[in-house]
């Protein structure tokens, strides 16, 4: 399987959360858990099942950075971090993120990547929508 997308994350099925159109799909990916929204045929035309190793892909310019955890809000992953890599740019920057032994890829801005004094060792939160996650066989 080859996408554009920057970030391929191996995982584990370990829920299948059904609702009225689409289901909540928890993953473990290493130590971590990341939460998937896909629609309920997704699911059964796939055949999606606990136990089973899926690839949760997802865009690098999907994937927002916090420099601290952030209180309530509706984003489903909120997933701890380190940073490994800090690739400048122009206009966007590039921030490898350590996910034990899975790297996760975001494209930010610039700006923002002066503004927050982002820096290879710091402990990030990557934070993604669930309904931005596809996932792959």
């Amino acid at each position: 399987m080859k996408t554009s997308a920057r970030n391929e994350l191996k995982g584990i099925i370990t829920e299948v959360k059904a609702g009225q159109i689409n289901s909540e799909v928890v993953l473990s990916v290493g130590d971590k858990v990341l939460k998937a929204v896909v629609t309920n045929e997704s699911v059964e035309e796939m055949a999606l099942t606990v136990g089973e190793s899926v690839y949760a892909i997802i865009k690098a310019p999907f994937v927002m950075v916090a420099k601290e955890k952030p209180g309530k809000i509706s984003t489903r992953n909120v997933i701890e971090t380190k940073v490994t890599e800090v690739k400048n740019g122009m206009v966007n920057s590039e921030l490898k993120l350590s996910m034990g032994d899975q790297t996760l890829t975001a494209v930010i801005t610039e700006d923002a990547v002066e503004d927050l004094d982002f820096k290879v060792g710091d402990t990030v939160y990557a934070l993604i929508k669930a309904s931005f996650i596809i996932l792959a066989k």
